[in-house]
């Protein structure tokens, strides 16, 4: 059976964080619809409800510190309506009402991003840092290896456990950390980041196990059971459409068939609505599409009793819901103004339409706001006008103040294609984004965006304006755009920046400038384990450098690793090539470090760049490398179907004018042979495909002749006078041929 969700925009606050929005439970002895509480950015906590169609504003806090998290908690068994707040690095704590009964300092280094309250307990976490408190004072912390995303914190009262909660940290490195108190108790191994947790509790729980659904940052959502020896895997939903990561989940029974249904919310603006079935698998029932990311989203009856909704919160801090209330009432102005020319109050107008009392005096309400709001608008312009003409007599140098307004971005490397992913948000429409890169990078076509792109010539001889610019693209967005996503392909073995300079629809126009690494070896992806079995190279340096310092050059070298120093004497960290699929080992400590990699390109360029940042901190290098020759066509042949796949592809963009032209002026193409037909007849998708993949092919060549020039430097041999007969060999490519070319000797 279908869901059916109807959307309905409540009010919008300011910008907002995620997991700043709740929905309040009823008191024991109340049936009426609930209570909404929400913060922002701005630093307002408000409590509104839904009253005849109106919104109902319960309290509203003033402006102050921008709220980061807030959670609800209260009375273990009891009801938990009591409201927790954090800005900064403290914690506040309010009545349902709007009365404040807790202010609290952490007197945490860093600002509280996660915040769980079970009884009178309190656990918060930084970046890096967990901590429990017990009635405000300190019982302990723990340091977790990497940057932590979200925290959950499952309750164990109810299961026969003497503690009283289990706190699950989701760390960034791709593990859900177990606590037990402030200890490490295992760790949980995931596909992707951790962005976001929710408990999943099955109507007949019998077991004393929890069970927690995961979302991942490349979309990605997945069920673990966590028992008290391992954790066990139960299902995993991949992200098959490349949709946005997931941002929020949430569980609530909005099919009203017993069972909690789980609730996703993407950063694409995506909300998804799971239903379990009698096996506990997820089967899609719902989904929707906002024009924004969505940052909490949670369930509840808060527009009418009797009507279910799946709540959510945008970031530029709209709040709608999705409805199981059937929506019949579709007013335009035009259809208003008819009705006052044409009828009475609560009458039929001309055309016909039924508009019941409440929705005209709703509309005549609105329509009087908007037109006071224009008219304050034209004052404050006027005299912002008059300021900036006072200023430019006075020849004053300060002329306007520039606008301030947020940005909500990510920079994300998708392994699926080996690429990543730039969304830029701002809490108003955007007029253009200008896209600076100094390394060589390519901006890839998505459907999802519709900017018109265009690139500026740079002069072929550098200068000293132009000498580190690859790339000048800029976005111009059309009308009502506030979300901007764009996919970049990178190299690996340069290392620079991408700048983004995003320029909003505001007046004065108003420039914000984000910055995004490029890494020497940034289609790296961190993973659990490699595999053992296949030929690797091997890098020794030896030398007087600290742990931390090795570690700030792998972390410039390497995306998804922590700045912070890790606390053991030895660390050995994986990672995985998402375009070629080969493998590299990190073991380091102090004054010692050893990579292994099956591929020597990757070796090369680690080396390359280790000596770079010794000799700048003028810390004297041992190095000592083991190169096999068979990594060198064990890499070849994983290069081997891209390749092949490449060349076939352009090899049928070559033919097909020419197919197209036959076509036309014979008409009839029987006389073709088959495979020149299938040319013809998927026309359109090979030219959807070329137009995904632009320069690949020049991309693999590139790749090939570095793995040729590294496998001979590591020899003393500059081979780059026969990089034009490695050219002609791939141009008349197979395998054998090139493996052969590979074997042979150069002197």
């Amino acid at each position: 059976m279908e869901l059916n969700l109807n959307a309905v925009d409540y009010q919008q606050v300011s910008v907002t964080d995620k997991k700043c929005m709740h929905v309040l439970p009823n008191l024991e002895n109340s049936s009426g619809p609930q209570k909404v509480v929400v913060g922002d950015k701005s630093g307002i906590l408000q409590s509104f409800g839904i009253k005849k169609q109106e919104v109902n504003t319960i309290f509203k806090s003033l402006p102050g510190a921008a709220i980061n998290r807030i959670a609800l908690g209260g009375v273990l068994g009891g009801t938990q309506d009591k409201i927790f707040v954090t800005s900064n690095a403290e914690v506040r704590a309010f009545s349902r009402k709007g009365k404040k009964f807790l202010d609290f300092n952490t007197n945490l280094t860093e600002s509280v991003s996660n915040l769980c309250v079970s009884g009178s307990d309190l656990l918060v976490s930084g970046s890096y840092i967990y901590n429990h408190f017990h009635d405000c004072n300190d019982q302990g912390y723990y340091l977790s290896n990497d940057s932590i995303n979200d925290m959950l914190c499952l309750p164990a009262t109810n299961r026969g456990e003497t503690q009283d909660f289990t706190p699950v940290l989701a760390c960034n490195d791709k593990v859900l950390r177990v606590l037990k108190g402030c200890a490490l108790f295992y760790e949980v191994e995931l596909p992707g980041s951790p962005s976001c947790m929710t408990e999943y509790i099955p109507n007949e729980d019998l077991s004393t196990d929890f069970q927690v659904v995961y979302g991942t940052m490349d979309g990605k959502i997945g069920h673990v059971l966590l028992n008290e020896h391992q954790p066990v895997y139960k299902w995993e939903i991949p992200n098959s459409k490349n949709l946005g990561g997931i941002s929020c989940l949430s569980h609530y029974d909005v099919t009203g068939d017993g069972m909690n249904d789980l609730l996703v919310g993407r950063e694409d603006g995506t909300v998804e609505v799971y239903s379990y079935d009698v096996m506990d698998q997820p089967q899609l029932r719902f989904t929707h599409s906002y024009k924004e990311s969505v940052t909490s989203i949670c369930g509840g009856v808060v527009g009418n009793v009797g009507f279910d909704e799946v709540l959510t919160c945008t970031y530029s801090g709209w709040i709608s819901a999705l409805t199981t209330e059937h929506q019949t009432k579709t007013v335009t102005m035009e259809m208003m103004n008819a009705k006052q020319q044409g009828s009475t109050s609560g009458g039929a107008s001309g055309s016909g339409l039924m508009i019941d009392g409440d929705t005209e005096k709703k509309l005549l309400s609105l329509r009087d706001e908007v037109e006071a709001l224009e008219l304050q608008v034209e004052s404050e312009r006027e005299k912002h006008m008059q300021r900036t003409a006072k200023s430019l007599q006075q020849k004053n140098d300060v002329v306007t103040i520039a606008p301030e307004f947020h940005v909500n971005d990510r920079f994300i490397l998708t392994p699926s294609d080996a690429s990543y992913h730039l969304s830029i948000e701002v809490q108003t429409t955007i007029d253009h984004v200008v896209i600076q890169s100094n390394v060589p990078v390519d901006l890839l076509d998505l459907d999802t965006t519709t900017a018109l792109v265009s690139y500026t010539r740079l002069d072929e001889k550098p200068n000293k304006n132009n000498a580190e610019n690859f790339l000048l693209a800029t976005y111009r967005c059309q009308a009502d755009t506030s979300r901007l996503e764009i996919k970049i392909r990178s190299i690996e073995g340069h290392t620079g920046a991408i700048q983004a300079y995003i320029v909003p629809r505001l007046k004065p126009k108003t420039s914000v400038v984000r910055s995004y690494p490029i890494k020497a070896l940034s289609l790296h992806q961190r993973c659990h384990s490699i595999d053992t079995e296949r030929p690797m190279n091997t890098l020794r340096l030896t030398g007087a450098f600290s742990i931390a310092e090795i570690h700030s050059w792998l972390s410039a070298s390497l995306p998804d690793l922590a700045e912070r120093t890790p606390t053991t004497d030895t660390v050995t960290l994986y990672f995985v090539n998402t375009f070629l699929d080969t493998q590299l080992e990190c073991a380091y400590k102090k004054a010692e470090a050893r990579f292994r990699s099956d591929n020597i390109s990757t070796i090369s360029i680690l080396k390359d760049f280790m000596t770079k940042e010794a000799t700048a901190k003028k810390i004297a290098l041992k190095i000592n490398y083991d190169v096999t020759d068979d990594s060198i066509h064990h890499t070849l042949h994983l290069l081997h179907p891209k390749l092949d796949k490449q060349l076939l592809l352009a090899k049928k963009m070559q033919l097909l004018p020419a197919l197209q032209d036959l076509a036309t002026h014979e008409g009839n193409t029987a006389f073709l042979a088959p495979e020149y037909q299938d040319i013809l007849k998927n026309a359109d998708e090979l030219r959807e495909q070329h137009k995904k993949q632009p320069a690949r092919l020049e991309r693999l060549y590139g790749m090939i002749t570095d793995l040729y020039i590294d496998k001979f430097k590591f020899k003393g041999v500059n081979v780059k006078a026969r990089v034009p007969q490695l050219l002609r060999t791939l141009d008349n490519y197979d395998i054998n041929a090139l493996l052969e070319f590979f074997q042979q000797e150069a002197y």
